[in-house]
């Protein structure tokens, strides 16, 4: 690390600017200036680097020069490209355990089926967007209705957009049913009432009948046309959150391992130092729980797309190794059909802050994922069985991504991030992490920690790995997050919807 860039690998032939570089600057270390200003969090190239050749960033291949780019350029969008794409994969070569930790503990919700939550919501689950209005209708009267409100953490109404207008047979249609199923299973949510229309696509009868949603029984289901309309189905409502109020009230924290917690590992708005601060410190602190018995789940399958022979590697069987590439294969031919590319990411947020291509976001995005032994891969909103480090399939985009995870059993979420998302996640809590000292100054009142000091003041990945901890282990006893603060949470349940909308 020199003043004013560093050089992440001795292997690497960029470096990263960690503040802006005026055309002719001279950092410290390195024998030239600057033939291009660099902006703080992007690349310039250490040696000559001819067109055809290798890009190296982490040790690893992030694209190829598209161009002759002399030493002391400027290395983005204008002059690196992906190149193609192959790895060698390694299926389970690399899974070394890490050794066990004692456990510590948090304050937390047990429920029924040996689950703890972190927080003890009721819930208005709505099977279709028809439903979408008088769900929310039922959440404002109940907040206001002392009767339910008393000794829980609010009443959450789960709206989206699809339900009906889709196939009741194909792979959206199962999905969406794992979805709607895994939010009602959620042990962050002490009851659920299913509020559907009554002639969707997506039928309550359906959803009921497919095994018993919640094993505490707190549970109620009702349709719009079968209760006689809006006013009648909110009244109706009422009626039954009051009931199942009694019941979720009666749950109070009691003490519980970490081993308890899935957390999901997220990332978003990110910039050149995601892969150098955030990431990294989230993945030494996803090792320190996992090493404690404790799930956390990393996805975003688009977005790790390069760098997935790193995990591949950490499989504990080939079998789970596989079971990771079949996700690439089917998100390649799933792009291909759909006139899209898995290139279709840095977003434009993210070439602005430092990242040019897929591999190179995908790099510093595996990095959420520490070291651990990777134990299980899951689809889509499958319930999470497997303790330690697991994958669970989805997009990248960040708000369907967390609504796998929540429907997959995550009662936490840790999102890094280096732009600035401002987002939500009931009924999971949601810890910000951010990447740069800048951002977290600027948006203070929404970054719950700053990793920016990594750089900035020299703490170490480890230090944050534990500051990320104690924070995670303080929030599942019940603190509250800054997004939380602000009233996050309301907007960001998003489903995967596949297939044709009809």
């Amino acid at each position: 690390m020199t003043a004013r860039t560093i050089q992440l690998h001795s292997s690497d032939n960029v470096a990263i600017a960690l503040s802006d570089l005026p055309r002719g600057t001279r950092a410290e270390g390195l024998a030239f200036a600057t033939l291009d200003p660099v902006p703080r969090g992007h690349k310039l190239a250490l040696r000559p680097i001819p067109t055809g050749q290798k890009v190296i960033r982490y040790g690893q291949i992030i694209g190829q020069a598209t161009s002759d780019i002399p030493a002391g350029a400027h290395v983005h969008s204008h002059n690196l490209g992906m190149g193609p794409h192959s790895a060698d994969y390694a299926i389970a070569q690399g899974a070394a355990p890490l050794p066990a930790l004692p456990p510590r503990m948090f304050m937390g919700y047990h429920r029924p089926d040996g689950s703890v939550g972190t927080r003890n919501y009721l819930g208005i689950l709505t099977s279709v967007n028809c439903s979408g209005s008088v769900a929310r209708f039922i959440a404002e009267a109940a907040e206001k209705d002392p009767a339910i409100m008393a000794g829980i953490d609010g009443v959450v109404p789960i709206v989206h957009a699809t339900g009906c207008g889709m196939s009741g047979v194909n792979e959206g249609y199962e999905t969406l049913m794992r979805t709607l199923k895994g939010y009602a299973r959620n042990a962050n949510f002490g009851g659920i009432l299913l509020v559907g229309l009554g002639c969707e696509v997506m039928q309550v009868p359906d959803l009921v009948g497919q095994g018993r949603l919640r094993p505490d029984g707190n549970f109620r289901y009702m349709t719009i046309q079968g209760t006689g309309g809006t006013r009648a189905t909110i009244e109706a409502g009422l009626r039954v959150l009051r009931e199942m109020a009694v019941v979720t009230r009666q749950a109070v924290r009691a003490p519980a391992p970490v081993s308890s917690l899935i957390i999901g590992l997220q990332c978003g708005g990110s910039d050149g130092y995601s892969g150098i601060t955030a990431n990294p410190a989230l993945g030494a602190a996803s090792d320190l729980l996992v090493r404690m018995g404790g799930t956390t789940i990393l996805s975003e399958t688009p977005e790790i797309y390069g760098a997935e022979h790193l995990l591949t590697r950490r499989a504990v069987s080939t079998a789970v190794g596989e079971k990771l590439l079949d996700r690439i294969r089917w998100w390649e031919d799933y792009t291909a059909r759909n006139g899209g590319e898995m290139d279709n990411n840095p977003s434009p947020g993210n070439k602005k802050g430092g990242l040019t291509t897929i591999l190179e976001k995908s790099l510093g995005a595996v990095a959420k994922g520490g070291t651990a032994p990777l134990t299980e891969v899951y689809k889509f909103a499958e319930p999470i069985t497997t303790p330690g480090f697991v994958y669970m399939d989805s997009p990248g985009y960040d708000p369907c991504s967390v609504t796998g995870q929540i429907a997959s059993g995550a009662t936490m979420i840790v999102f890094t991030t280096g732009r600035g998302s401002v987002s939500g996640y009931k009924p999971s809590p949601c810890i910000k992490l951010a990447t740069n000292t800048e951002m977290y100054q600027k948006m203070a009142e929404d970054m719950d920690i700053n990793c920016g000091d990594i750089l900035s003041d020299g703490v170490s990945i480890d230090a944050k790995g534990a500051e990320i901890l104690d924070k995670i282990i303080a929030t599942a006893s019940g603190e509250q997050t800054l997004s939380e603060q602000l009233g996050f949470g309301g907007a960001e349940f998003v489903p995967w919807q596949i297939g044709a909308v009809m």
